[in-house]
């Protein structure tokens, strides 16, 4: 459980980087890459609620950004990414 606390707060800090222009963006990306390196994957699922642009542009743009740091991004549809793990 201590796993999935600390993962989600650092989407939390993602999410919170995302609505200040980027800022910190990269290490909360580089701490989560850390965090499911440990977990044994390379994907993580955000809620797109909770993007300031959440339509597809926006989707496919961290999906972009997010892969080339060698993150997979994909999008809880129901709104509970707790369930999708």
């Amino acid at each position: 459980m201590a796993a999935a606390s600390k993962l989600d707060q650092i989407k939390e800090n993602i999410y919170e980087a995302i609505r200040n222009d980027n800022e910190g963006l990269d290490e909360a990306l580089a701490e989560l890459k850390a965090e499911l390196k440990a977990a044994g994957t390379k994907e993580a699922v955000f809620e797109p609620t909770k993007l300031v642009q959440n339509n597809r542009q926006g989707r496919q743009m961290m999906k972009s950004y997010f892969k080339k740091r060698g993150v997979i991004v994909k999008f809880d549809k129901s709104g509970e990414a707790e369930d999708a793990e």
